[in-house]
């Protein structure tokens, strides 16, 4: 009975420690591929035309700080000879920037410009006229301003234009 008890619990030690044998796997295969996405650069010539592609997805820009917004300072203007683009920012933008040539990486945001659209611009235009808060003048250059958007909806035969700027998110020296 010793010798049963004893073959049984030598058996359960040897099952118990058996160790697995793992299939012999290749180095290469255990390096997990990486799927690097980088982010897309648009040169500023090309933004108007390529933006609408990009909408709500972040893309990288170069040119040169032509503006930093007096009122706030949290836009920006980024030029080249050949496009623009506006830059919106939750902070401020340094003054020091004005002349210096970045690269921003920011959020492609569109505007929509359709007839509701030109219909509230001409209606708080009319009221602002009305309140004193614009002058003649200032109140016919806006009208003059919708009325654009208007031809250039009817001459394209669209029912709306789109109007495209960054949401900022970081900027860096140009290389």
């Amino acid at each position: 009975m010793k010798k049963i008890v004893f073959l049984l619990m030598l058996s359960a030690i040897i099952i118990s420690c058996k160790t697995e044998s793992k299939p012999n796997i290749d180095e290469s295969s255990q390096t997990a591929e990486v799927e690097v996405t980088k982010t897309p650069i648009i040169a500023l010539g090309e933004f108007d035309t390529k933006a609408g592609e990009f909408v709500n997805k972040e893309v990288e820009v170069k040119g040169i700080v032509d503006h930093v917004c007096k009122h706030g300072g949290k836009k920006i203007l980024l030029v080249t000879d050949d496009g623009d683009v506006h830059v919106n920012s939750d902070e401020r933008f340094e003054e020091t920037l004005k002349g210096t040539e970045i690269s921003v990486t920011g959020t492609v945001v569109e505007e929509r410009i359709d007839e509701s659209y030109c219909l509230k611009m001409d209606e708080d235009n009319i009221k602002s006229h009305s309140e004193g808060v614009s002058n003649k003048e200032q109140f016919e250059a806006k009208k003059k301003h919708v009325q654009q958007y208007r031809d250039q909806m009817k001459a394209n035969n669209v029912d709306h234009i789109s109007l495209y700027s960054l949401k900022y998110v970081s900027h860096s020296e140009a290389e």
